[in-house]
């Protein structure tokens, strides 16, 4: 991995308390996965930023090395790597998840309603 592409990788973690790696973006995810991850988090109502990084095989390379992760979604929180909602969706459940959300962000945020229209 270059130097210059773990600085990448490093800023943009640094830079958001929720980052999720992922195939697509926010407002248009490209992978089934990557879409279940958006609408976990949409349900914490803490903010949260997605990565595309779809075709940026150096990127995805990088990160799957980076954190002995192959797949995608990758979720990073206040810094540290998470996996994605397979691991996640036991730590909502069992209250772990937003204990460490309100740590991160340093408050409780309004859980939005969840309404499943499937």
């Amino acid at each position: 991995m270059s130097d210059a592409l773990q600085g990448e990788i490093a800023e943009e973690i640094a830079a958001h308390k929720i980052l999720v790696y992922g195939k697509g973006t926010k407002t248009m995810p490209r992978c089934g996965f990557t879409l279940e991850t958006i609408e976990f988090f949409n349900n914490f109502g803490y903010p949260f930023e997605v990565i595309d990084v779809l075709e940026n095989m150096p990127k995805r390379e990088a990160l799957a090395k980076m954190t002995d992760w192959p797949t995608l979604p990758k979720v990073f929180i206040d810094g540290k790597f998470y996996g994605d909602t397979d691991i996640l969706g036991p730590m909502a459940e069992n209250g772990e998840l937003a204990t460490l959300l309100e740590n991160a962000f340093g408050y409780r945020a309004e859980s939005k309603p969840v309404i499943n229209l499937r």
